[in-house]
Order: structure tokens, then sequence, then C-alpha cells
């Protein structure tokens, strides 16, 4: 598999926001969102550093942190993730998967299952037609489907989603602002105009606690 950056940090967003993790990045998107933060993750002449499952294990468990992070990128295109994912799972950790939504998530839910944080792409993306809407009926109560909004319009169609496919009922369900984008209080506005409940605006914490454009954290 190609990792492009392996850290411990705390995890700046989904359920256990504030918590430590360890993350293991890897190389390689099948989508281009206009607002994507770790580009550079997906570039071609992008450095990488192949790791077998198990050793991408050895360094997770030398960590002594339990909570793994798998991102990208796109984690779910890599070659050999669902058997590292159980190997993870089967030594005991607590397994997240950020994935962009664009991936059928059926083979990762037989059998001992991940978290996933789902990224819906919004229209301000560019890349929603890419998404498989079939993935919500896979979700539940573990996992999360992240709103990243930059206009109005983006926060429509998040709430039309939540609302047409009952999300609050089944997972977790947030809107994070597009760094620089929009403001939070217009999200939290918004909230507030549809009574948007057991929804959660959430920002990105390792981009209030380092520079926004710091890797490695």
């Amino acid at each position: 598999m190609k990792v492009v950056e392996k850290f411990v940090s705390i995890n700046g967003e989904g359920t256990r926001a504030g918590e430590l993790a360890v993350f293991i990045r890897f190389k390689g998107c099948n989508l281009n969102c206009s607002y994507c933060d770790t580009g550079w993750a997906n570039e071609g002449n992008c450095p990488y550093t192949e790791m077998s499952g198990e050793e991408i294990a050895a360094y997770i468990m030398e960590t002594g942190v339990k909570n793994v992070t798998l991102t990208g990128g796109e984690p779910l295109l890599q070659k050999g993730v669902h058997e590292l994912i159980q190997l993870l799972l089967e030594k005991g950790l607590s397994v997240e998967i950020e994935t962009n939504g664009s991936v059928d998530l059926t083979p990762f839910t037989e059998g001992r299952r991940p978290i996933f944080t789902m990224d819906y792409k919004l229209p301000g993306s560019n890349c929603e037609a890419g998404m498989l809407l079939v993935n919500f009926e896979l979700l539940d109560d573990r996992d999360t489907v992240k709103f990243v909004s930059g206009s109005r319009e983006d926060l429509e169609r998040a709430r039309c989603l939540t609302e047409k496919y009952r999300l609050t009922e089944r997972c977790h369900v947030y809107i994070s602002p597009v760094f620089g984008s929009i403001e939070p209080k217009d999200i939290v506005d918004y909230m507030i105009e549809h009574k948007m409940n057991d929804v959660r605006l959430q920002i990105q914490m390792h981009k209030v606690i380092w520079d926004p454009d710091k890797r490695g954290v």
C-alpha cells in the first residue's frame, strides 16, 4: 500500500474529535474536490512508502494509541486495505475510515466492521455526480455523514439529503465549513432557521490548533 504520511495526533473531526489517533494517509483519490486540503497526496509525483498490512499494523501497535484513522486521498482504493482493516480490528483497535462517498462500502461492512466517516460531496465540491447514494443504507449509529459546506446552496442540499434519507435516525450528521469560504456563524444561522435537530456543526479542530496548511497533524 502507498503510504504518504503516518503520525500520531488528535482526531480533528468526527465522533472521536479531540481524542488521540494514529493516522495513516494513503496516496491517490478518484475525485478532485474544489476544496481538497490534501490534494498534494493525490499528485502523481507525490513521494510515498510501500508498506504491507503487517508493517502498518506494527507501526500502529508501537504507538500505543488505540484509535486508528485510515485516510487519503481515498483509502478504500488501496489494494489490500480490506485485509489491513480486518488485521487492525483483530488487534482490538478502533478503526475509522475517512471515505469520500464514491466507493461502494458493501465489501467493508461484512464481518468485522470499521467506523465510516463518509464525506458526502455537495455541489460546491464539483464532485457530487460521483456520490453513491446507496451507501447511506449501509451506515449505522457508529458512522458519520459529513457535509463540507461552502455556500447556502451546499447547506440546502445537505438538509435535503438529511431529511430524504432520514440520516439523523441512522447515523451521526455533521456540517463543517469549507475553510475560508463560509463563516461558521452562517451555518449556525441556517441550522436555527430550519430547525435542524440532531445535526452538529463541527470545526476542523486541527486547523485551529495548528497552521491550516501544516502536515502531519
